[in-house]
């Protein structure tokens, strides 16, 4: 087994430390293999930025996403950018309060920023693609990113993170797919 994730947006969305959060979850807390790399512009926030994630059961030999298995998108242009490199039957997740799917693409959603907004952070909109994600892929579990979520975030940060992944995880279960 090996999976190759993308995670993109913009600069301030969080698309690292969500990465960071989802190799922790796999490496740490489900024994599997997991490299993150990651990608930026030059500017601090706003400018484009992902997050790489390789997982696998077994050494990984070459650490790069080359055709993403799961593209997690936050934002139009990492959906433009990244939506043609992904393989053919790669699950494409987007928030889709700032994200919109050409007509025909298929691909999953959820109002992630409205979710985050309604929380009363919007900056939390990255955990709740995680919860998304946890609930739409059965390779990672709900327990060992809750784990990786209460071991890497700031003390005071941590109840919100976990109330936003767990809408996003409902969401998944609620919800009827988008296309």
């Amino acid at each position: 087994m090996r999976a190759e994730i993308r995670i993109a947006g913009f600069g301030g969305q969080g698309t690292v430390l969500a990465g960071y959060l989802l190799g922790k979850a796999f490496s740490l807390y489900q024994g599997l293999e997991a490299v993150m790399t990651q990608s930026y512009g030059p500017e601090a926030r706003g400018g484009a930025s992902s997050s790489n994630i390789v997982v696998a059961d077994r050494e990984i030999a070459f650490p790069f996403v080359e055709r993403a298995d799961i593209l997690i998108a936050l934002s139009q242009e990492a959906y433009s950018k990244f939506k043609d490199e992904v393989q053919p039957e790669a699950l494409v997740l987007l928030d889709t309060s700032l994200v919109t799917a050409q007509s025909g693409e298929k691909t999953l959603g959820l109002p992630a920023t409205e979710i985050a907004e309604q929380l009363g952070h919007r900056i939390v909109a990255n955990v709740v693609m995680l919860g998304y994600l946890c609930g739409s892929w059965d390779w990672i579990e709900a327990e060992a990113l809750e784990k990786a979520i209460r071991t890497t975030l700031k003390a005071h940060t941590v109840e919100l993170n976990l109330k936003a992944f767990q809408q996003g995880l409902a969401y998944a279960a609620e919800k009827e797919p988008a296309t």
